[in-house]
């Protein structure tokens, strides 16, 4: 009988030690991608008029997948847009949580701000903004995949 309870706590404490390893697993890897769409969103949500060129590139560097293809196709206008607009903006992430996740990918609902200041530097209200980004791994950096602005 002593045989079989000292067996039934080795098991019990596998099973902990296991279950606790999956759990940490899962905690990182959350953290990784909430880190990465919070990256990818003060990227997109932050740039300056004078430094167009590289905050678009940052954006791109944050980005993989078709939402990199199309934002690259835009770049150009996109930037240009920028510059004549002769705006600055700073993002911040006010919130971030994953709605859903996979072993290389993830839905991260964010809700963000923008303080924009024009070239003669007077500040407007702050914009708000709630995004779903989608992150995926690209390599071994999580970037942003899809972002979609939600009501």
């Amino acid at each position: 009988m002593a045989v079989v309870a000292i067996a039934g706590a080795f098991a019990l404490t596998g099973y902990t030690v296991w279950r606790h390893h999956d759990v940490a697993d899962k905690d990182r890897q959350t953290a990784e991608f909430l880190a990465a769409a919070r990256q990818g969103v003060v990227a997109l949500t932050s740039l300056d008029f004078n430094n167009a060129d590289r905050d678009v590139q940052r954006v791109l560097d944050n980005s993989t997948g078709t939402f990199r293809q199309d934002f690259q196709n835009r770049a150009q206008d996109f930037t240009t847009v920028v510059r004549q607009s002769q705006v600055s903006t700073q993002g911040t992430v006010n919130e971030a949580a994953v709605e859903s996740m996979t072993g290389d990918s993830a839905v991260v609902l964010v809700a963000a701000s923008s303080q924009v200041t024009n070239s003669a530097g007077a500040q407007q209200e702050p914009r708000t903004w709630r995004l779903s980004v989608t992150v995926a791994r690209d390599g071994d950096r999580i970037k942003m995949s899809k972002v979609e602005f939600v009501a």
